[in-house]
């Protein structure tokens, strides 16, 4: 789109998480089904008669417009309160099959993942009928193996984590050596990663299991064999011929589960802040993190005392307080075939360590100029943020986050 002055612009999605836990017990079990049926959809855990047990953790997610003055989309604090009552009532401590009416055997389906996600999304969203913004998913982590997303159009998410370790040298064979060495550097001796891998499955109103648990197993052990403690430039038949980057090998991998089962994307993590996710239409995001550390006060000038004390609560403090920031840069654009790449990894890492350090132990209301005449709340901080890094990257950012505390979550998407 153009604004009319000729300038190309691009429609943004901004969202707001605030992060909640709970724990619970429950039991992945239809009684319609055989034993073996419901062994083939949920594993072993199907036998646990009363239940087992798990601390979750649940994202509510918020999109909508941001009040020019108060720099806020949503108040987070009134999140915690109204969501965390249904979570207190309905959902923390209680055997879930018989303490929440919503998984009894008679109704929508045992508590699995995406049923607890999708039940918390219905439960909570009425209750934000007086704000404008509104409540368009409901991401639940059941284990750090498992998670699933409910979107307000009723399409379900799950995901699956499996973890291998192997050795590589980055390289490509279409390359020549001097091409190598140029574009990969030190990464092109041999070295290892603890390689940790997420497949995405995804449905619109699944009303069973959208993959079944047997045949995720299967696969997963059959990708473990394949890759667990293997060279992948010498010893892994289906890379040979291939560049051995990250992006090529989450490219790989979600063509071996994609003959089996129909996964949506793949993302492969190198190293906890690094990761690379091929998507079954072709698409390749390559994505990044690193932290700040930064001092503010939430404060409108032009409210009384008791009215930013009711709005902000302790960030109100005169004197400021403090945040360890942790930011997660995408990128999107076109994958070379030839070297494997999306992006140059260093200059991916300096664009981000560009833009942050005009901020970095500094307090960004009295010592940048970004935040002269807007708060600087997690939702400007990330909009005032994003064309700092966009800029460094080619205009091929797709995606910013900021976490503020692992509670509070502020993601600025290109649409």
């Amino acid at each position: 789109m153009h604004d009319g002055r000729g300038t190309v612009c691009f429609a943004m999605l901004l969202t707001v998480s605030k992060r909640l836990e709970f724990s619970a017990s429950r039991r992945l079990f239809v009684s319609r089904w055989t034993d073996s049926e419901n062994l083939a959809a949920f594993g072993p855990e199907t036998s646990a008669q009363y239940g087992t047990g798990r601390n979750y953790i649940a994202y509510f997610i918020f999109s909508g417009r941001v009040d020019p003055v108060t720099g806020m989309l949503i108040n987070i604090s009134e999140i915690k309160k109204r969501a965390g009552e249904i979570v207190d009532q309905r959902f923390d401590h209680k055997f879930l099959n018989e303490d929440n009416p919503a998984f009894r055997p008679a109704a929508a389906g045992p508590p699995t993942a995406g049923n607890v996600a999708r039940q918390l999304f219905v439960d909570v969203e009425p209750l934000f009928g007086d704000v404008d913004a509104k409540l368009v998913a409901c991401h639940l982590i059941e284990t750090p193996d498992r998670s699933a997303t409910f979107y307000g159009d009723g399409v379900c998410e799950v995901n699956h984590w499996f973890e291998f370790s192997a050795a590589r040298q980055t390289m490509s064979p279409r390359l020549t050596p001097a091409e190598n060495a140029r574009i990969f550097g030190e990464a092109a001796a041999v070295h290892g990663h603890n390689y940790r891998a997420r497949l995405t499955f995804r449905k619109q109103k699944p009303d069973g299991p959208i993959v079944q648990q047997q045949d995720l197993d299967a696969c997963i052990d059959s990708l473990r064999q394949e890759l667990d403690h293997r060279d992948l430039n010498e010893a892994v038949p289906g890379l040979k011929d291939r560049p051995i980057t990250t992006e090529s090998l989450a490219a790989y991998i979600g063509e071996r589960v994609k003959a089996s089962l129909p996964i949506e994307r793949l993302r492969l993590h190198e190293r906890a802040d690094f990761f690379a996710e091929a998507w079954s239409d072709g698409n390749m995001f390559l994505g990044m993190q690193t932290r700040f550390s930064a001092a503010h006060r939430l404060h409108v000038p032009s409210f009384s005392d008791e009215k930013n004390a009711t709005l902000f609560g302790k960030c109100d403090n005169p004197r400021g307080h403090g945040h360890l920031y942790l930011v997660e840069a995408t990128l999107g654009g076109n994958y070379d075939e030839r070297s494997g790449t999306l992006y140059d990894f260093v200059e991916f890492r300096k664009a981000l360590s560009d833009s942050i350090e005009p901020w970095q132990d500094r307090h960004l209301d009295l010592e940048t100029d970004d935040f002269q005449k807007i708060s600087s709340t997690g939702e400007n901080i990330v909009r005032a943020l994003w064309s700092k890094v966009d800029s460094r990257v080619s205009q091929q950012l797709v995606r910013l986050r900021l976490w503020e505390t692992k509670n509070n979550r502020f993601t600025l998407r290109r649409l």
